[in-house]
Parts: C-alpha cells; structure tokens; sequence
C-alpha cells in the first residue's frame, strides 16, 4: 500500500498542537487593513484553535500529523 500525500496547502497553512488541535492563523490580515477596526486588528494577532468541524477537514488533508 503506497503512502497518502499530504496537501501541500494545508501543511503551509496549519499546524497541529501535541493534544492534537488544530492551530490557524486569523482570516482578514492581508490586505484592507484601513477598513478594519483597530480592535480586530489586535484580536487577530497570533494563531487561532480550529473549531471541531473544521479541525476534521484539516486532519483529513494531513494524514501523518495526528
């Protein structure tokens, strides 16, 4: 049996905590920062815990990193 492929996208764009969550950085922090209110800039520093469903999808896409 070959081994499964991890998506390249998903490897780039999350990292797994050793309990096995799933951590993201915040959507919104490209571009367009002047729309943005000062306070969602600040709430959006750092990396962000996936939320269940979507932590699913993510581990699906990286098979070896559970």
């Amino acid at each position: 049996m070959p081994k499964m492929k991890t998506k390249s996208g998903a490897k780039k764009r999350f990292k797994m905590t050793a309990s096995g969550k799933v951590k993201a950085g915040p959507a919104g922090k490209r571009h367009g920062m002047i729309k943005r209110t000062p306070k969602q800039i600040r709430q959006n520093r750092g990396t962000n815990l996936l939320s269940d469903p979507d932590a699913k999808i993510v581990k699906k896409y990286m098979p070896y990193n559970r």
